[in-house]
């Protein structure tokens, strides 16, 4: 039996995979949005589980599986034996053997990486503690959609130093742009002593400075899923890192603003940047969708 390929991190692709998704991703939402009838995955399954709650990575998988002619199984930890304390490598060895491919969205990356270990269908990040890869598709889509290659770009990150910031530093590596991280002391992303990461992120303490010239701006919430009880240390600590008019000024004239979502208004950005016309995250939750029918449809491709 081959080995399965898995998304854990965009570390898993190759450059030129990742682009190939890309594109795939805009030929698929074309088609899709031309109503063709598309089922390359008629009678396959993805397996879900969740440990965090979720809307967009739900719905988006979920939609996917459907136009591909397949189908899906939700999973919380209520729903299964993980809940119950089963070892992880336990269910993965059953699962993999009753569905075709499997999303993971948990706390800890460390339980994914156990979890890919020991299946025999490909697994898929939908979000860990330390990476957030599938996201970073959807935002690598409607960067090229709207503006071309992202190759000698700069993006500035202004906020926590979270999983969505691992993945940017990924993705400053496999596409080719500049990333600028601005985030308070005590807040930098924990990945940067991995190899090969430091040499393309530039740490500020200042988010003017890190939006000077921007092409792209990106931030997330300053608490993240877990981290409820510090979120008024939180607030106190990113108080100066909201992306806000002031800021997008800094930025390219042409800059555009990203967000994963869900935002809140008024924290780490602000209305006006969130409902005005530098704004695409509609579209980036949208390539949500688009994005992982490339990776579904690639991750299950036969071979050869």
């Amino acid at each position: 039996m081959s080995t399965p390929r898995h998304f854990l991190t965009l570390l898993d692709l190759d450059p030129a995979q990742l682009l190939r998704l890309i594109r795939r991703a805009g030929e698929l939402k074309a088609m899709q949005r031309r109503g063709e009838l598309y089922e390359p995955l008629k009678n396959r399954v993805l397996g879900m589980v969740f440990e965090k709650s979720s809307t967009r990575t739900r719905v988006s998988f979920e939609t996917a599986m459907i136009q591909f002619g397949g189908g899906s199984i939700f999973l919380s930890p209520r729903d299964t034996q993980l809940g119950r304390g089963e070892p992880v490598e336990d269910t993965a060895r059953v699962l993999s053997r009753m569905v075709d491919v499997i999303m993971l969205r948990t706390y800890s990356h460390e339980m994914q990486q156990r979890f890919a270990a020991h299946s025999r269908a490909p697994v898929i990040n939908g979000l860990s503690d330390l990476h957030h890869p599938c996201q970073l598709l959807a935002d690598m889509q409607t960067w090229y959609e709207l503006r071309g290659d992202m190759r000698g770009k700069t993006v500035a990150w202004i906020g926590d130093g979270n999983n969505m910031c691992h993945s940017y530093i990924h993705a400053a590596r496999q596409f080719g742009f500049h990333l600028r991280i601005a985030c308070p002391e005590g807040y930098d992303p924990t990945i940067l002593d991995e190899p090969g990461n430091a040499a393309v992120v530039r740490l500020e303490r200042d988010p003017l400075a890190a939006a000077d010239g921007a092409d792209l701006v990106v931030t997330d919430v300053w608490a993240s899923m877990g981290q409820e009880e510090e979120a008024r240390q939180r607030q106190q600590a990113f108080a100066g890192f909201q992306v806000n008019a002031a800021v997008m000024r800094r930025a390219r004239p042409d800059a555009l603003f990203m967000h994963c979502l869900p935002a809140h208004r008024g924290e780490e950005v602000s209305a006006e940047v969130m409902d005005g016309p530098q704004c695409v995250a509609w579209e980036e939750a949208e390539n949500r969708l688009h994005a992982q029918k490339a990776l579904l449809e690639f991750l299950l491709e036969k071979p050869g």
